[in-house]
C-alpha cells in the first residue's frame, strides 16, 4: 500500500508542512500519494484533484502535489483561482526543486520543502482571512 511508502515520521513531516504553509493562507494544499500511475501523469492528477473535492474552495485556491513513488511520476495542479496569480513556470520551479531532493532519496523533505514553495504562493496571494476555516484535511490521501 502507497502507506507504506513513508515512515509515520515521515508522514508527519509532510501533514506538518501542509499546516505551516497554511497558516498564513486561505489556501488548501493537499498531497497524495500512489505507488503507480499507468497514465499521463497530469490526466491523472486532474482526476484526483476532482475526486478529493478540490474544486469546491470557496476562493479555487486550492493545491494538489500528486506523487507516484515507484513511476517516479509528479504533478501539482493549481486550481483556477491560485493559477490566474502565480507565474508560469511557478508550478514548474516547485517541481524541479522537489525532483532535486527525490534524486538525492530525500522524498519527505522535498515534498516539505515543495509544500513551503507552494504556501509561500498562496500567502502573497490569498493571505489568511479571521474568517478562514480549513476547508479541506491537512492529512495525506494515498492511493493503491
Amino acid at each position: 500500500m502507497a502507506r507504506d511508502l513513508f515512515t509515520e515520521q515521515e508522514q508527519q513531516q509532510i501533514v506538518a508542512a501542509v499546516k505551516a504553509a497554511e497558516l498564513n493562507t486561505s489556501g488548501e494544499i493537499k498531497v497524495h500519494i500512489e505507488r503507480k500511475c499507468k497514465e499521463d501523469v497530469l490526466d491523472h492528477a486532474a482526476f484526483m484533484f476532482d475526486q478529493l473535492e478540490m474544486q469546491k474552495t470557496e476562493l479555487r485556491n486550492g493545491v494538489l502535489i500528486y506523487l507516484a513513488v515507484e513511476d517516479r511520476k509528479l504533478a501539482i495542479l493549481g486550481d483556477a483561482g491560485i493559477n490566474a496569480k502565480v507565474a508560469n513556470d511557478f508550478w514548474d520551479t516547485t517541481k524541479d526543486f522537489m525532483i532535486a531532493n527525490f534524486k538525492e532519496g530525500n522524498f519527505a523533505e522535498g515534498l516539505a520543502g515543495g509544500i513551503q514553495l507552494a504556501g509561500e504562493q498562496l500567502k502573497t496571494h490569498f493571505p489568511y482571512q479571521s474568517d478562514d476555516a480549513n476547508e479541506l484535511s491537512d492529512d495525506i490521501s494515498f492511493g493503491e
